[in-house]
């Protein structure tokens, strides 16, 4: 006979009032069973029922997984540095456990993945900026430790009274000049500080008065400058900082109903969660950018499976990371550039040679054929112009590394050399850190004189 649930405290500790707070929404609010949750949440239905009885150190993703599953507006993203948080850096000190909210939340009309944010009681919190922060996604981002604005102003700066159009067409331009610059030079250094100070701008429009006609067209031109800004923090590993804008910038496309800036958010958030060594969560992000992947193009149906591919092989999952790169290849087989937005240009074939490339690279460095990884890092070089000067330095010292790991030395010497005299001019903590693994790989070649002369040129040109 099944044994009735567990009799929780909330006050008895910050983790059971989290179980009674999710035990809340799963039963009262949504009406859902364990099993039916772990379906829509992708959680495993053992891991909730031991969040539940107080008995598991929910993870911050999972709780992430769970509002959404929930339509909580972030409830339990907010309470979760409160019952786990073991850091400044998780913990919000202003967070107020209350007891579980006794009616269900109203989804909004329209919203696209998003339910309005309920109140904890107790909340310090002014009733205006509790207004704003209505707005579902970005309440929970706010909450965060530090997010009552991503960054602080050297000088205030002069606002408008309204919104106005040239207000939105200025956040356009500055994310489309900021990603040309971000793609030629790499996203620290000047990079990172225009687009920090981009980023506070936009911030601070969303705070003021702004017509309903224009509305979404301001949250989407925020996304999209937040997802430049966010790929800016990611390329200088800044990582932190990405991952807060990107989640902003998610927010914020969600707000405007734009399904292609969510995909690309989803995305970047997938990639820096792989290069990170958190596969698994760069796996679920890829799959959430995939949602009603019919409105999608096929150019960001395929940026989203090699995204998925990457994370596969990062597993070591070797059939899996190979079904994702075929299906890649099929998405971007369809692709046709004049349906993609303006800002999905980078992805041309040069730049699915080269992501697809990176899933098949890790599978090559524990045994598999390298030969495929090796022709498409090969095509991404030969693809990839000026413009994108970055993306060509990456493949090419993957390119390298591939062959110093796998094939002729000597041959991984010289394409490593050019890497080199490319990288020069970058402003990438990415990059430096391709070079490095380089470097790392030339000296298991101690007797070859190429090699060696390689690593001692990395050394000097990106010392640890």
């Amino acid at each position: 006979m099944p044994q009735p649930p567990k009799q929780l405290d909330a006050s008895a500790s910050p983790r059971e009032w989290f179980g009674a707070e999710l035990r809340h929404w799963r039963k009262n609010v949504a009406g859902l069973s364990l099993q039916q949750l772990a379906a829509k949440a992708h959680v495993s239905r053992e891991v909730i029922r031991r969040i539940e009885v107080g008995d598991y150190n929910c993870r911050l993703e999972t709780a992430i997984a769970l509002d959404r599953a929930l339509n909580t507006g972030g409830f339990l993203e907010r309470g979760w540095g409160h019952a786990f948080g073991d850091n400044k850096s998780h913990r919000d000190d202003n967070f107020r456990a209350a007891a579980p909210s006794p009616g269900a939340v109203t989804p909004l009309r329209g919203r696209m993945l998003a339910t309005q944010a309920p109140t904890a009681q107790g909340s310090n919190e002014p009733v205006d900026r509790r207004s704003f922060l209505a707005v579902p996604g970005l309440a929970a981002l706010a909450a965060t430790p530090g997010a009552s604005r991503l960054l602080s102003p050297a000088q205030p700066t002069q606002l408008p009274a309204e919104i106005r159009p040239h207000d939105i067409q200025e956040l356009i331009e500055a994310a489309t000049f900021l990603s040309r610059l971000d793609h030629q030079y790499g996203g620290d250094g000047i990079v990172k500080q225009t687009a920090s100070t981009a980023m506070m701008w936009a911030e601070d429009l969303l705070h003021i008065s702004c017509p309903p006609a224009l509305r979404q067209g301001l949250f989407a031109a925020v996304a999209h400058l937040g997802i430049v800004v966010g790929a800016s923090n990611f390329d200088a590993l800044a990582h932190q900082d990405a991952r807060q804008t990107f989640r902003f910038a998610a927010a914020c496309a969600e707000e405007a109903k734009e399904w292609h800036l969510r995909a690309k958010t989803y995305s970047l958030l997938a990639r820096q969660a792989i290069w990170t060594n958190e596969p698994d969560d760069g796996l679920t992000f890829a799959e959430l950018g995939l949602a009603r992947a019919d409105r999608l193009t096929a150019t960001e149906r395929a940026m989203l499976h090699a995204a998925r591919a990457r994370a596969f092989a990062r597993m070591g999952e070797v059939q899996q990371t190979l079904s994702a790169v075929g299906e890649a290849d099929d998405a971007f087989a369809h692709a046709r550039p004049d349906e993609d937005p303006p800002w999905m240009a980078y992805y041309d074939e040069a730049q699915h040679n080269g992501d697809t490339a990176h899933a098949l690279y890790d599978l090559a460095l524990h045994g598999h054929d390298p030969t495929r990884a090796a022709r498409r890092l090969s095509a991404a070089v030969k693809g990839h112009g000026d413009r994108y000067a970055r993306s060509r330095v990456l493949s090419r010292t993957k390119l390298a590394s591939l062959v110093m790991a796998t094939g002729d030395p000597n041959h991984a010497a010289d394409i490593g050399h050019q890497a080199l005299s490319e990288a020069g001019h970058l402003h990438s903590r990415r990059a430096a850190a391709d070079i490095r693994e380089l470097g790392r790989l030339a000296g298991k070649h101690p007797t070859n004189g190429n090699a060696t002369s390689l690593r001692e040129r990395v050394t000097a040109t990106v010392p640890v």
